[in-house]
């Protein structure tokens, strides 16, 4: 239980077991699952993303506003994110949730090659999607369906700050990169763990927590299919970390 609220809020682990052929032996998964209330029970990966970029979406504008539709009726400032898109807007309807550049942001409005959504004062503190400028381009993912096949790792989309280039290199057909951030993220990533950049799923080379660095590579196919590559030396990426590890420390 997590403090004292109106509603109560409690997470469990629902442990199932998974027949896997040919030899008919059974794989444990650990499966988080929200209950509210006592009454209803939501598997947490309808909530989630895999990290596995679907496309390249291009910023059409970032504008400030202040006739933002507040719930009471009323008119609100507010920031707001278009972005034009494809494989995005398959099957999209209003309210659901697209992942830009790691980022879990609601679809407000569909257009035929575009959508908008709305940038909350927090994402602009977590994220640098504030300074998206119109023709960047941006990954953009859907979320993921049930049962379906999770060829990265779980991304909630709730990003946990900021990251900087520190260094770039090619290795053969590998691009490495060398990652700063703070000690709040650095210690919730380790070597070969997950790491979600820019929303992208990806593997950890090596940290150095007392430089506060991480690196990862990109395979030659992965390169081509993500905004990152284009990020030099100083370009800013947003972080989040293995949502596991930080349930395991708490």
């Amino acid at each position: 239980m997590f403090g004292s609220y109106m509603h109560s809020l409690t997470i469990t682990l629902v442990i199932s077991l998974v027949r896997v052929p040919p030899s008919g032996a059974f794989m444990t998964t650990i499966i988080p699952r929200i209950l509210c209330d006592g009454c209803c029970t939501r598997s947490l990966a309808l909530l989630m993303f895999t990290g596995i970029v679907e496309e390249m979406g291009t910023v059409v504008s970032l504008e400030e506003r202040d006739d933002m539709p507040l719930w009471d009726g009323t008119k609100g400032k507010g920031t707001e994110l278009t972005v034009e898109a494809d494989v995005a807007l398959e099957d999209a309807y209003l309210g659901c949730s697209i992942c830009v550049n790691g980022v879990c942001l609601t679809a407000t409005e569909l257009k035929d090659n575009n959508f908008k959504v709305g940038l909350a004062p927090e994402t602009l503190r977590r994220t640098y999607l504030g300074t998206l400028k119109k023709g960047d381009p941006v990954n953009l993912e859907r979320a993921s369906e049930i049962g379906g096949r999770n060829s990265g790792h779980f991304v909630q989309g709730h990003v946990d700050g900021i990251g900087s280039v520190k260094d770039r290199w090619i290795d053969e057909d590998s691009l490495f990169y060398k990652i700063e951030t703070s000690p709040e993220i650095l210690r919730f990533i380790v070597p070969k763990g997950f790491i979600a950049v820019d929303g992208t799923s990806l593997t950890v080379c090596d940290v150095n927590a007392e430089e506060g660095w991480f690196t990862f590579m990109l395979v030659e196919y992965t390169q081509k299919k993500i905004i990152i590559p284009a990020k030099m030396p100083g370009s800013q990426v947003n972080l989040e970390v293995d949502v596991l590890g930080k349930y395991s420390e708490n």
